[in-house]
């Protein structure tokens, strides 16, 4: 099972659709709910110009360590992506402020991360807007 993370806490996964893996994703399923499931090493440039009939976009976050997905979520808002975008994976608690900036609107994790990190841990970095240098410095 798979929790998912909003700025208001944990809830159930609502995307019933399914995912299409990026390399067989062809881009031409009119009518259908399209989500397509990216894998962090990917370049966004390969849904240049098919960004418009996908409803949800899914990054793989393999490992905590791994940052690249942050970097996929940004080029892909930076190209004019407005649909869901979900980071899946190894996102801890204390990325969840760097995944909304980044442009993700939420994030799925497991059961077991869910259990060592509980809801409360990641309600705390939900004021993501507020509390970072780049708001301070504006103000």
């Amino acid at each position: 099972m798979s929790v998912i993370v909003t700025d208001t806490g944990f809830g159930a996964d609502d995307w019933q659709a399914g995912y299409i893996p990026l390399q067989d994703f062809p881009g031409d399923e009119a009518g259908q709910a399209l989500s397509v499931d990216v894998p962090s090493d990917a370049d966004p440039a390969d849904l240049e110009g098919r960004l418009d009939g996908i409803e949800m976009i899914r990054v793989d976050f393999p490992s905590f360590a791994d940052g690249r997905g942050f970097t996929v979520a940004a080029r892909l808002r930076r190209m004019g992506y407005a649909g869901r975008l979900r980071a899946k994976g190894h996102v801890i608690a204390d990325q969840y402020a760097m995944a909304r900036r980044s442009g993700f609107d939420e994030v799925e994790i497991d059961d077991d991360l869910a259990a060592r990190q509980p809801e409360d841990q990641w309600l705390r970095r939900a004021q993501w807007k507020a509390n970072h240098y780049q708001a301070r410095l504006r103000a």
